[in-house]
């Protein structure tokens, strides 16, 4: 079956559209609802395993485990407009906080283990949770943070002797004649609080509704026969998507709670078969480039959904000759957007777009006079939804800069759409770079890095000379064994492009990894910034 979205393009508007949005449960229903009544149908197939602590749960035992959460906030007096922090691993009980929350009509604020006091204070004191779930691996980074705030921490692991343990909260007496809430607001209600990649300052909390996540519903191919793995937590979107689909459609959900390590990730997908895949991009590089990819058995994977920054296309392809069938879907979506914009389920025929509008979305390109573009035409990729979006929590000014007043988004991605309706991210259009009198992008540079087959990932960037004004230059990670050298890497671009200003005028150091930012993408400030460092200590 051919499950490519439809994409519709109106010539004289120079719009594009995804398939109308199609509602596979009744769409007054929320999030929790759903959940509820279907964890009750099939009651003893396995919902959750965890690799790392070694339990296995059934829907039966996952529902009453987020029945008692749901009402220990309940007898904490927690209601629709209260929010519940999260900064926790994917252990055991984090699920039954999460579906009780969505029980609840309660939003929760998550934010990323790497985040720091400073970042938590700042960010919570906006939402100011009244329960904080967390691992007492962080439990005094918290306390700190939230001193200010009369906020109650349970911990879910390594618990701390001032902290609640988990296990206290499971013991909770559950109501009489328990059900979820109807929400105030209706779908529009915030089901969760995420937060920007903060690659330009302080992290923004971005609203997510029940309705958006309702696509991910919508728009899934799942079964009770498939097993499904993330190792993102609940600050991501993937995350959330897992979480939700797994309990609508009764599949089984591997979790682990240890630090990424990617041959412990493959051989997850060889031991439990998994089926659907979520990551992003910059976990596909580290897969490839670990030393068991070429012998990990990954036959069991039918998708292998992953999107974030570019990734070059030749560790796709050597993902790709890795998998029994073309399920390698690489996607598109802002984290503001709260679901998937855009996905391409044809690597093998339209390797390296981002696919077509998802259901539900329409696209725009527009150049700096803010006039649509057509086909295979390049600016800036502005995409809508017609949903409501409740923004940036406590922060409206902020909401209306990426958001217009006709509901669209401004991406300040550079794309273009060709004639099928593919779409194609070249780079951010803030990330371009001037040498001399020359505009470039990084990425023009990353793509040739990327040719060789010694590279796993790169990261290009801009480092400023008084003279010539944006000198490139890069942070380059070798493949297991490669003997590759920096001056291989500024011959090699000097060999394939005879632009001076492509050149890597300024350098390159060879790295173990790039820097990332606290959703997995590549940080180019911050591996600018390490590689400003070491060119001074050399």
């Amino acid at each position: 079956m051919d499950f490519t979205p439809a994409n519709y393009y109106d010539p004289n508007t120079k719009i594009w559209r995804g398939d109308q949005m199609k509602s596979y449960f009744d769409p007054r229903l929320s999030i929790g609802q759903i959940i509820f009544h279907e964890m009750r149908r099939h009651p003893q197939l396995i919902a959750q395993i965890s690799a790392t602590e070694n339990t296995v749960l059934t829907f039966e035992e996952v529902l009453k485990n987020s029945i008692r959460v749901a009402c220990y906030l309940r007898s904490l007096g927690l209601g629709q407009s209260d929010v519940v922090g999260i900064i926790a691993r994917n252990t055991t009980h984090i699920s039954a906080v999460a579906y009780a929350c969505f029980f609840n009509g309660t939003a929760y604020h998550a934010l990323s283990l790497t985040t720091d006091r400073s970042t938590i204070e700042k960010l919570y004191s906006i939402t100011k949770p009244k329960v904080i779930f967390c691992d007492g691996d962080e439990f005094e980074k918290i306390r700190t943070a939230t001193s200010q705030l009369d906020v109650k921490i349970v911990t879910m692991r390594k618990h701390h002797p001032d902290s609640i343990p988990i296990e206290e909260v499971l013991k909770t007496a559950v109501e009489d004649n328990f059900l979820p809430v109807n929400l105030e607001q209706g779908n529009d209600q915030t089901l969760a609080i995420v937060c920007s990649s903060g690659t330009t300052g302080t992290p923004k909390p971005v609203t997510v509704s029940h309705r958006k996540q309702m696509s991910s519903i919508n728009q899934s191919r799942l079964t009770s026969a498939d097993v499904q793995y993330t190792s993102s937590n609940l600050e991501w979107i993937s995350g959330i998507m897992t979480i939700i689909t797994s309990a609508v459609f009764s599949t089984t959900r591997i979790i682990d709670d240890n630090a990424f390590d990617p041959n412990f990730v493959l051989k997850l997908i060889e031991n439990y078969k998994i089926t659907w895949f979520i990551c992003v991009t910059s976990t596909l590089a580290q897969l490839t480039n670990c030393a068991t990819f070429g012998t990990a058995d990954l036959s069991s994977l039918k998708v292998l959904l992953y999107g974030g920054t570019r990734l070059s296309l030749e560790i796709q392809k050597r993902m790709r000759n890795r998998l029994s069938m073309d399920c390698l879907h690489l996607n598109y979506g802002l984290m503001e957007l709260g679901r998937i914009g855009a996905v391409n389920f044809h690597f093998d025929k339209k390797p390296n777009s981002v696919g077509r509008l998802a259901d539900g979305n329409e696209l725009r390109i527009i150049n700096k006079q803010k006039e649509n573009l057509g086909p295979d035409q390049a600016g800036e990729v502005l995409i809508r939804n017609n949903e409501h979006w409740s923004g940036y929590y406590g922060s409206p000014e902020l909401t209306h800069k990426i958001r217009d007043s006709e509901g669209w988004y401004h991406s300040s991605d550079l794309g273009y759409v060709d004639k099928d309706g593919f779409l194609y991210i070249l780079d951010r259009m803030d990330d371009m770079l001037k040498y001399q009198t020359c505009m470039y992008y990084p990425n023009e540079i990353e793509s040739i890095i990327a040719e060789m087959p010694q590279v796993a990932e790169v990261c290009v960037f801009g480092i400023n000379d008084e003279i010539n004004g944006d000198e490139a230059a890069a942070t380059v990670v070798k493949t297991k064994g490669s003997r590759l050298c920096a001056q291989d890497v500024v011959d090699y671009v000097k060999s394939r492009t005879d632009s001076e200003y492509k050149h890597l005028n300024a350098g390159v150091i060879i790295v173990a990894d790039l820097k990332r930012s606290t959703n997995g993408k590549t940080n180019r400030k911050a591996n600018k910034e390490y590689f400003l460092n070491q060119i001074k200590v050399a």
